[in-house]
């Protein structure tokens, strides 16, 4: 116990310490040419190791970028939850694009390759809730790992209209589910999963999985309008290729739209989107008796979803530069069966670069809520229902101590969907033990770099 208190003692005084070099230290927007985007200073550049000599910005101006990134969270449930215990952990990311007509070869084509890995443990279990609490953690997959998430392929026919195959990180690739104040893997915005993308999807499109598509550009810029159709393996994983596990039965086909909006004057965004899976899944409503004579849990025949999110800019003292102070929300709805995540909803205000000495800070306060079509177990005498709808609260300021070294206090209050924490009995699943539990209250630091 003594130990425990002196390591949160000295993880203490260190974050008070390294808050106190962000608030002192404001960090200002590199000052560099486009044609030299890495270089400047070490307060100033846009990356913690530079220029390397020039040889980076060489290789940018002939297509090719290399970026890198370290995420390091702790947090700690302070009350409620599951359980109280402190965690630390982090993520590691690694992205090359490669563009083919800088490089001297064709026009119109693109790679794109990611490969990222977390390692020690994360809250996400002690809260009681579906959604995580530190999405950061739980990309790739849970626990220590480091996969190749994406190497893909795009090849524009036209301005307008490209083809693309291969392995995406589907949060990321083209607009996936993109707002300009709630979007990402947890490390620069909010950290929760429910405010960086739509849930509902998480059934129906794997994180990191094959696929294939078209790429619809109405007015020639990515930023104006863009609309993908995909066709997208059911099962994909981070950690395997997917071809050894290619099923016409297990597919996904995803479509999605965002466009750039003028609404007063202001910048904002548009997206509609739907996915719907022709795979097996398990389903929510199972019966104690067809549990014990099979041995196997029965399974329902296809998902859908629907989903929709804005941004709007309300102030913005410079158009087209993505500073300002704005709303944003989200919406989306689910067959109910398999997918339990019925209706979700979500909105919030966040702001980027809104006080003129701190020009790269970002702040965000977001609420969500999912209605849960509760699973059941139907027993001879009676049935049980294990979860509740679950809502939640975020808050976070991420002070740039530098454009390359960025600090993020976080609090997250959340009444999670699991109000029972509940053992069952072995072999026949009947209820154990159970003690509530309630809402909580989890406290968190973030500390991205840059390299």
């Amino acid at each position: 116990m003594r130990v425990i208190l002196i390591k949160r003692f000295v993880t203490i005084v260190m974050l008070i310490s390294v808050l106190g070099i962000c608030l002192g230290v404001p960090a200002e927007a590199a000052d560099v040419s486009p044609s030299t985007p890495y270089s400047g200073d070490i307060w100033n550049r846009s990356t913690l190791t530079g220029d390397w000599g020039g040889l980076r910005n060489q290789l940018a101006e002939n297509g090719v970028t290399l970026d890198l990134s370290m995420t390091q969270i702790g947090q700690g449930v302070v009350r409620g939850g599951k359980s109280g215990a402190w965690q630390y952990g982090g993520r590691g990311d690694i992205v090359m694009n490669i563009d083919s007509q800088k490089l001297g070869l064709w026009p119109g084509a693109f790679l794109n390759l990611e490969a990222e890995g977390n390692w020690a443990s994360a809250v996400n279990r002690n809260t009681g809730a579906l959604m995580p609490v530190n999405n950061s953690q739980i990309l790739p997959l849970p626990g220590e790992n480091f996969d190749l998430i994406s190497l893909n392929f795009s090849q524009f026919l036209s301005p307008y209209f490209g083809l693309t195959i291969g392995k995406y990180a589907t949060v990321t690739a083209t607009s996936g589910d993109m707002n300009e104040f709630a979007h990402g893997k947890g490390d620069t915005q909010f950290m929760n999963m429910a405010l960086n993308f739509n849930p509902l999807m998480a059934l129906t499109v794997p994180y990191s999985t094959l696929g294939t598509g078209l790429i619809v550009l109405p007015t020639k810029d990515p930023k104006e309008a863009i609309v993908t159709l995909m066709i997208l393996q059911a099962n994909g994983q981070p950690n395997t290729s997917g071809f050894g596990d290619l099923d016409g039965n297990k597919i996904t086909l995803a479509a999605e739209g965002r466009v750039r909006t003028d609404f007063f004057s202001l910048t904002g965004h548009q997206l509609f989107g739907t996915s719907f899976s022709n795979k097996k899944f398990t389903s929510i409503d199972q019966r104690l008796g067809s549990i014990v004579e099979t041995r196997a849990l029965d399974g329902k025949k296809g998902s859908w979803n629907l989903y929709y999110n804005f941004d709007q800019y309300l102030y913005e003292p410079k158009k087209g530069v993505e500073k300002g102070v704005g709303l944003f929300g989200r919406l989306g709805v689910a067959d109910g069966d398999p997918n339990f995540m019925k209706f979700f909803g979500s909105f919030g205000v966040g702001g980027k670069g809104v006080f003129d000495s701190r020009p790269l800070d970002q702040f965000g306060l977001g609420y969500y809520f999912i209605n849960i079509a509760n699973p059941t177990i139907q027993g001879p005498l009676q049935t049980r229902s294990f979860l509740r709808d679950e809502y939640g609260f975020e808050a976070y300021y991420n002070f740039a101590i530098t454009p390359w070294l960025n600090l993020t206090p976080d609090i997250q209050i959340v009444r999670g969907a699991q109000k029972d924490k509940i053992t069952l009995g072995s072999p026949i699943p009947v209820i154990a033990s159970k003690k509530s539990i309630s809402t909580s209250t989890t406290l968190g630091l973030r500390l991205q770099m840059v390299f």
